[in-house]
């Protein structure tokens, strides 16, 4: 939480004054120890850094290397820079500082050009490998669709650095570093709420003895806690005393605002920016919290820090830009406030919410707890049914196996070929059994037949017609009729006869 907390601070420190341009180098550097021993240190009214400053520090946006590429080379242009000087917070917020852009010189906006291409490769890269993720490699993207939610940049333009580039950029980051104090808070109550309700759902797993136990030594550990020296109100002469004496080892006697500002201000640029101001509580912070007390949590000790610095600023930082000038911090030591300060109610006295809150907490997390229920009831039975389907499919297979099996061992049945009989004459194969037994069913089905009434003398006829065709068939060897045949050869015959 602290590293997240401190990376979004320097963003908030350089943007918000002057736009960020004036404190770039300010994003680099460490805080002084303020531990240091300089009782016999003479501190002239203005220094210059001994050292150059280091690479920045991630701000935790999701464009910060573009952010203070961008950056860099503005403060390039001396032109931009004088500008800078003259304009005022409001003025950069509504745009005016951005409109400067169409001034600067030819090898700059090159290279403004050059880093915004870069960007947009990069956006595109990100929406490519989001897509590679959720398995859609086969779905044609949108680009020019989904960097519309990069507001930072006019995706419609990928090609060249813009004034409304600039002031988009301005812009995006103004308005995600003032949310930042309210996000932080809300984060902050969620936890503290979290934990008061894991706290109390432990107690219901308890008996009564090990409950009352267990409350006695949660009471215990807030008294532990509570009990602490008095904590200066931040920012008041009081606490800034403390730190002149105890930590930059100096008589409190002898305490000059402006020489203390001098000390502090670790990179000498004439401000107290978020990261300066909280180096100044370290010295409360340890009255109350110690991280090998068990009664004491760390993420409370963060949170207490940056109310103090939250405080300070809005009691000093009259511009409001999120910084303290020199200006600023002697106009604020010579208020009552600073001189006699109302005393400083810390977390424990001041609780992070209502009682209104946590009761919806807790409804929304019986409420999440039935959605999970319903869900987890509508997977079992999801998985059920795929059950059954799978047992069918199962059962399916194992009928056509089955089936396989039976065609395979029927085409491995070989059936013989009926031998051939041999009758005076030609040759006549033998008719298989099967096919004698259909002949003989075929003809039970064929209805009797009906004999008309014919002339005796046409039937005289016919029978002496039948008497020469049998007398000519014994000539050649062949069966007489039908019934001389051998058993299942009639049909055979038959067919034979019908020859013409």
């Amino acid at each position: 939480m602290r590293s997240r907390i401190h990376n979004k601070m320097c963003l908030s420190r350089a943007l918000l004054t002057g736009w960020v341009l004036l404190l770039v180098q300010v994003l680099c550097l460490e805080a002084v120890p303020i531990s240091m021993d300089k009782t016999k240190v003479h501190v002239p009214a203005k220094r210059e850094p001994e050292e150059p400053p280091a690479a920045s520090v991630d701000t935790g946006l999701h464009y910060d290397r573009y952010l203070r590429e961008v950056i860099d080379f503005l403060e390039k242009d001396q032109h931009f820079r004088e500008k800078l000087h003259n304009t005022d917070m409001e003025d950069i917020k509504q745009g005016k500082l951005a409109k400067e852009l169409d001034f600067v010189s030819h090898h700059v906006r090159t290279k403004l050009d050059e880093l915004k291409r870069q960007e947009v490769n990069r956006l595109r890269t990100l929406i490519k490998a989001k897509q590679d993720l959720e398995g859609g490699n086969d779905i044609a993207v949108d680009h020019q669709a989904l960097l519309k939610q990069f507001e930072y940049l006019n995706h419609n333009n990928p090609h060249t650095f813009e004034v409304d580039d600039l002031d988009r950029l301005i812009k995006s980051a103004t308005n995600d570093l003032e949310n930042f104090d309210k996000d932080r808070h809300e984060e902050f109550k969620q936890y503290e709420m979290t934990k008061d309700h894991d706290r109390r759902e432990h107690l219901k797993t308890l008996d009564d003895d090990e409950r009352k136990k267990e409350e006695e030594h949660y009471d215990e550990l807030r008294k532990k806690h509570a009990d602490h020296p008095k904590v200066n109100h931040p920012g008041s002469q009081n606490q800034l005393k403390e730190v002149w004496e105890e930590a930059d080892g100096l008589d409190p006697e002898d305490f000059d605002p402006k020489t203390f500002f001098n000390l502090h201000d670790s990179n000498g640029d004439g401000y107290f920016d978020e990261q300066e101001l909280e180096a100044l509580f370290t010295k409360e912070l340890e009255k109350i919290y110690d991280p090998t007390n068990e009664e004491d949590d760390m993420v409370e000790m963060e949170e207490e820090r940056l109310r103090m610095r939250e405080h300070v600023m809005n009691e000093v930082d009259s511009n409001n830009d999120r910084l303290v000038s020199l200006d600023e911090f002697l106009v604020a030591t010579k208020k009552k406030e600073f001189l006699e300060p109302d005393s400083w109610e810390t977390l424990e006295q001041n609780q992070a919410y209502t009682d209104e809150e946590m009761r919806e907490f807790e409804d929304h997390l019986v409420q999440q707890e039935q959605d999970l229920s319903e869900k987890s009831f509508d997977l079992q039975k999801q998985r059920d049914d795929l059950e059954k389907q799978q047992e069918q499919l199962n059962a399916q297979k194992i009928e056509l196996q089955q089936a396989v099996e039976h065609m395979e061992r029927l085409k491995s049945q070989k059936i013989e070929p009926p031998p051939e009989v041999h009758v005076e004459g030609n040759a006549i194969p033998e008719v298989h059994a099967v096919d004698n037994q259909l002949h003989h069913e075929q003809e039970a089905q064929q209805p009797e037949p009906h004999f008309e009434p014919q002339d005796p003398q046409n039937t005289l006829q016919e029978h002496h017609e039948q008497q020469q065709h049998h007398q000519n068939l014994a000539q050649q060897g062949l069966p007489q009729a039908r019934h001389d045949l051998p058993p299942g050869h009639q049909e055979a015959a038959q067919g034979l006869h019908n020859v013409p």
